[in-house]
């Protein structure tokens, strides 16, 4: 009870999102099991003192599962003497699954949460820099064309020039999940491919995030440097390419467009100065006339309007016409501003973005069916290792600094409820070699719990690192099972490391499955799982079930192994021949 308490106590104090997220789980898991510790110390055996009762001549069911089990028992005796008499084997056997699991760990695909079907999908569209309202709307209804051919969506909105005028966000929001027979995750993908054929603008499809405290696309990838903003278009130019070849991206772009068409007026002061023209008064010229702010306000009819000098569109539209307009020389005549600028057409970024204070553009992008968040973002990292320049830095925003800072915090956590763990057994067992040999049955189940995950069944993510957590501390307890028997038959009975573990396995072997068989058949459920919420469900799920079920066969075989050589001796001294002659009796 004290070392399943301690495992989730460490959750419970972790802070950002992962603490906001688990704390009350941790907090109920860790009061349900003192409660529960309480209540097996005290009600429990006055109930069994009042409710049991022993039956010499079992019949009907319970016979049947007594019998199943005494064949299972016997059975595993004879296994457990040809392992403990085949040691080496058993050793090899425990080493080569510890040495696969950091290849495990290297093959497991990483995100910061599964995607959830949350009924809803977004679209972010952008047309091009000169795209006027009329422009946006044209294609705002062809998307919302495109999304009506979906049986699954129940409605649509659209906004077109929302943020700046060349940009667009709509949604489609799904029928209910038993009225339709594609996922949103599904789904993305094919609506990807119709937005894809609308050329006038760049449409992106998305989930709405899976976690809370992050917006846009999944992958938000920073690039920074003092360098000039050309210097970066260059870089960022070359990662896009790059990046589009890999494969791995649905859509992907960036926030740095060289693509705002603009008029830059060249005045000739020494022309102006002559005719005794100042530059403010070209540019106040300038402003009247296009800038379009109120000089006063006007009552018509008991309402005030504002009093705007503009010159009407058509000529704002075409720069050249700004060499008609005139401006007063210091003795009352008119000059046309022609005879005094000269136009010349550039090109500028859109948008001049910065992170911590340098220049920099953002890499947005949505990773391809079955790529996770942390496929893309290391493939995105080895692009940038081999395209940035010295003194160009790269960095993440969103969902993507989300991922990188919550992976970090449960990699803590991790070896922290290990370490408390080891502490708490040492003080329990009043020795620091017992608890290695429990400690031993945590790898093992690991690797089983990692097996699912590498084979893609799921993801490495924020939901699978907790229920790892709390993998380690429903193992453990096999292990506690089995060496603080051993250990009392060590005391009170004087038998060997060997002999005792092989009693103490036989001992414990049945509320060792029935522990494993409660724990998995409980979460059966949650594997099974559809709706809002099903992925994260899922996540915690498999890593328990897998990592209970191949952990326990594990540990029923290798951790008495390890017990006879680690454990500490508190009985008598046997020779190696009365140990393979007690394997050899256990067997038969």
């Amino acid at each position: 009870t004290i070392t399943l308490a301690a495992v989730y106590a460490p959750i419970a104090f972790m802070g950002g999102l992962t603490g906001s997220l688990f704390k009350e789980f941790a907090l109920a898991l860790a009061g349900s099991v003192i409660v529960s510790g309480i209540i097996a110390l005290t009600l429990s055996p006055m109930m069994c003192s009042l409710i049991l009762r022993h039956d010499e001549d079992k019949k009907g069911l319970p016979a049947r599962i007594d019998a199943l089990f005494e064949a299972i028992q016997g059975r595993y005796r004879r296994w457990l003497a040809a392992s403990l008499a085949d040691r080496a084997t058993t050793l090899t056997f425990a080493a080569i699954v510890m040495g696969v699991l950091p290849f495990l760990f290297l093959a497991v695909p990483t995100e910061l949460a599964p995607e959830e079907d949350q009924g809803v999908l977004f679209t972010a569209f952008t047309g091009p820099a000169s795209a006027n309202t009329e422009y946006m709307e044209a294609f705002a209804n062809r998307i919302d064309g495109e999304l009506k051919l979906f049986d699954e969506v129940q409605g649509r909105f659209l906004i077109a020039g929302i943020g700046s005028i060349n940009q667009g966000f709509g949604g489609a929001v799904t029928k209910p999940w038993d009225q339709r027979k594609l996922s949103t995750k599904e789904l993305t993908p094919l609506v990807q491919q119709k937005l894809d054929g609308i050329s006038g603008v760049k449409a992106s499809v998305f989930s709405p995030p899976s976690l809370p405290g992050s917006d846009g696309l999944p992958v938000q990838f920073v690039v920074s440097s003092t360098s000039d903003y050309r210097v970066l278009d260059e870089l960022q130019a070359e990662m896009l390419r790059r990046a589009a070849q890999s494969g791995m991206f649905a859509f992907i772009d960036s926030d740095l467009k060289f693509e705002s068409p603009q008029t830059v007026v060249d005045i000739d002061r020494d022309k102006a100065g002559s005719y005794g023209i100042t530059m403010q008064q070209i540019g106040e010229s300038l402003a009247t006339m296009t800038g379009g702010n109120y000089v006063n306000l006007v009552n018509l009819q008991g309402r005030s309007y504002q009093v705007i000098p503009q010159v009407p569109r058509d000529f704002r539209l075409d720069p050249r016409q700004l060499g008609r307009f005139h401006v007063r020389t210091k003795d009352g005549g008119a000059v046309p501003l022609s005879s005094l600028v000269t136009l010349k057409q550039a090109v500028k970024p859109v948008t001049l973005n910065q992170f911590n204070q340098l220049n920099s553009f953002t890499i947005s992008a949505f990773p391809m069916p079955g790529v996770t968040l942390g496929t893309a973002l290391t493939s995105l990292e080895k692009i940038a290792q081999d395209v940035l320049p010295q003194g160009t830095g790269y960095d993440y925003a969103g969902q993507s600094r989300q991922y990188m800072q919550e992976g970090n915090t449960l990699a803590v956590t991790f070896v922290f409820a290990l370490v408390i763990i080891f502490l708490v057994l040492a003080a329990q067992f009043e020795s620091f070699r017992d608890p290695l040999v429990i400690m031993v049955s945590v790898p093992l189940s690991l690797c089983g719990a990692l097996i699912p995950l590498a084979i893609g069944v799921a993801s490495m993510n924020i939901y699978t690192q907790v229920g790892l957590i709390t993998l380690i501390g429903l193992i453990t307890k096999h292990g506690i099972l089995i060496c603080e028997v051993a250990r009392e038959r060590q005391e009170q009975e004087g038998l060997s490391r060997m002999e005792a573990v092989q009693v103490a396995a036989s001992l414990r072997l049945r509320p060792i499955l029935m522990t494993t068989a409660a724990m998995v058949a409980g979460l059966i459920p949650l594997l099974l799982a559809s709706g809002a919420g099903a992925a994260s469900r899922f996540s915690i799920a498999v890593v328990i079930v897998a990592g209970m079920s191949i952990g326990t066969l594990f540990t029923l075989f290798v951790l008495p192994v390890i017990y006879t050589l680690l454990a500490t001796d508190r009985g008598r001294k046997v020779e190696p021949e009365t140990l393979h002659h007690t394997a050899t009796e256990g067997a038969e």
